[in-house]
């Protein structure tokens, strides 16, 4: 008697979050060739038929097929009926790759568009896995932005620029370039240190040796970080006419 191979177990199609359950999917659809939404689905229910649950699985397991089309990890298959999908090289990379679900997640949170600063050179090194890189750079164009809207010396780097393009406005005394003479004196300062600290943090120590950046979705909120600072700068840069 012919025995069908869940696509994913029926204990885990119960217990998982969706985005797990696609990776293990993901992971299946790597073993054959060309693949058809309808095959799967049928197969699946084949082998959850002995289950008291079989269509809340079958219908999980479809739900778990629309994140990697989603996420373009599945494509048309050139030739073959609309019906067919096949991994995309992104899909074959990420079903072979043991941080596959980090990798997965952190492409997730950069999906939407970021700073123009950091779309080309930072956007490049992630998707290359190069976190370090991208980390770097990520802040560096934090640092340049900051400069270039300052008009502050070229001498100044990392954290001391930060203070002096964000030194706080006291006592009738002028402050920063980039200070919002308009906040609170407390506001002022937080956005000092916010700025100190993320060159102090993320961007002075990858100057003067290697930094393990080795997860991906730190990584991800690393980039994103930068992206925040970037915007509050055009904003500031945008305040001072």
């Amino acid at each position: 008697m012919f025995t069908y191979e869940p696509p994913v177990p029926a204990d885990q199609l119960r217990q998982s979050p969706a985005r797990d359950v696609a990776l293990l999917l993901l992971r299946n659809l790597a073993r054959g060739g060309l693949l058809q939404y309808g095959g799967t689905m049928g197969s699946a229910r084949q082998t959850y038929q002995e289950e008291p649950d079989t269509d809340a699985l079958v219908n999980r397991l479809s739900d778990a097929w629309t994140w990697p089309e989603a996420d373009a990890l599945l494509s048309r298959v050139p030739g073959q009926s609309e019906n067919f999908r096949q991994l995309s090289r992104d899909g074959r990379d990420l079903a072979a790759d043991p941080q596959g679900k980090a990798r997965f997640e952190a492409r997730t949170r950069l999906a939407g568009p970021l700073h123009p600063d950091l779309e080309k050179t930072v956007r490049t090194n992630f998707d290359l896995a190069d976190y370090e890189t991208a980390c770097f750079a990520a802040m560096k164009a934090v640092e340049v932005a900051v400069r270039d809207a300052s008009g502050l010396d070229d001498s100044l780097v990392g954290v001391p620029l930060m203070r002096k393009a964000f030194q706080p406005h006291q006592n009738g005394k002028p402050g920063g370039p980039l200070a919002d003479a308009g906040a609170e004196g407390g506001e002022q300062e937080a956005e000092s240190a916010l700025f100190a600290g993320a060159m102090g943090r993320y961007k002075d120590p990858s100057s003067h040796r290697t930094v393990d950046f080795d997860d991906p979705i730190e990584a991800a909120q690393i980039i994103q970080f930068a992206d925040l600072l970037l915007r509050q700068v055009d904003r500031a840069r945008a305040r001072n006419g």
